[in-house]
Formats: C-alpha cells, structure tokens, sequence
C-alpha cells in the first residue's frame, strides 16, 4: 500500500500521486513539476505557487537557499523522469549563488529534464534559451576566475609586506604545556584553550603527530 505525498499539490491544490516500497512515483507520462521556496517561515508562498498553475505537481518548502539538501527539493529530484520539466517562479529559488545554480542545471540536463524560470523568461528546450544558459555558464566561469585573481593578488600583496597566508603558528611551548596538561588528565579541554590558547582540534592534531 501506498503512502500519499505531503506537500505536493495538482492544479485544483489536493495531493497526487503516491510513493511505493523503492521510494518512486509509478507512471509513464512525462510531468511539469513545479518547485516554489522561501527562506523563512514569515515568508508567503502564494505568489509563486499561482505562478505555477499549470503544473502537474508542485512541491514547497520554507528553506534556505545556501542549504543543498533542502527536504522538498530532494523528494522532487528523486522523483524527476527525463522528459519531466521543472518550472520554477525564478532562478533564484534552485540557489543562492552562481555555482549552486549552474550545479543544479547541470544535475538536470543529465536527467534529460528540462528547466522553465518564469521571472527571466528562460525555457532551455528552446534555442534562446541554451543560449542564456550559455550566457549564465559564461558568468559562472568569469566568476571563478575573478575569485581566483583576488585570492592570487591578495596574497602577493601579503607577501611584499612581510606576511603569509595560511594559519598563525602557535607558539611551541603554549603547545607543550597544553600536550601535557592533555596527557595527565588535569584539566577540561576548555580550560586548556582558556589558559594556553590551544583549541581542541590543534591540541589533537599535535598529539596525534607526536605519537
């Protein structure tokens, strides 16, 4: 016996569908799903649900964008067929940064499942829309390599003033009394930080080395 979907919704808003045994929707006709999200509780959903009428299925979620794993998101990655489109109200609800977003695209295209964003008027089964794909994969890259650049040059300008990159060396014998204060079982580990500035994962990481 199946179990019924939570927060999936057909167009007249009553569930659809149901999970059996290996956790995946039984059919064989292609679906638009779509996908709505907003941050916080506070937040209202139902302008980006209306945007998404017409779909088959829409899944929902109060969940941050920075999070990959977010509850409704995967239920509906682990449901999409190829053939399936997913649309959404607009790119920004599938990540938070140029590099998320280009992951998920590209999570979709090996599933053969195609991406409608309704905001930036994008539909990637159209020619104009590989091309704004291209266009978003172009910026993507110009991105990476700016950060890249900036890391490169503020190091070098680091260097020329007599500084490295890198974690601040603790000093040898602060290390020594924390090892030791470690090893006879004399303090907690917050009061070894509290009286050598030695956290717990140096501390470790020293003693591992010295066995």
């Amino acid at each position: 016996m199946g179990i019924l979907l939570t927060k999936t919704y057909t167009k007249n808003k009553s569930p659809i569908g149901y999970l059996f045994g290996n956790n995946t929707l039984e059919r064989k006709i292609w679906m638009l799903f779509g996908y709505a999200r907003c941050s916080t509780q506070s937040q209202n959903l139902d302008r980006q649900i209306d945007m998404l009428s017409d779909c088959d299925q829409i899944f929902s979620e109060h969940f941050t964008g920075t999070k990959a794993n977010r509850p409704e998101w995967d239920r509906l990655k682990s449901m999409l067929r190829a053939g399936d489109t997913l649309k959404i109200e607009s790119l920004s609800r599938l990540g938070r940064s140029m590099k998320d977003l280009m992951q998920t695209i590209s999570f979709l295209q090996e599933q053969g499942v195609n991406l409608i964003s309704c905001k930036e008027n994008i539909d990637l089964s159209t020619p104009t829309g590989r091309l704004c794909l291209n266009i978003l994969s172009s910026l993507a890259e110009f991105e990476r390599d700016t950060i890249a650049q900036r890391t490169q040059e503020g190091l070098a300008s680091a260097r020329s003033r007599g500084r490295c990159g890198g974690r601040p060396k603790k000093n040898p014998r602060d290390v020594d009394r924390a090892i030791r204060m470690y090893e006879a079982k004399s303090h907690s580990l917050k009061e070894i930080k509290d009286l050598t500035g030695i956290p717990a994962t140096t501390l470790y990481r020293y003693a591992k080395r010295d066995q």
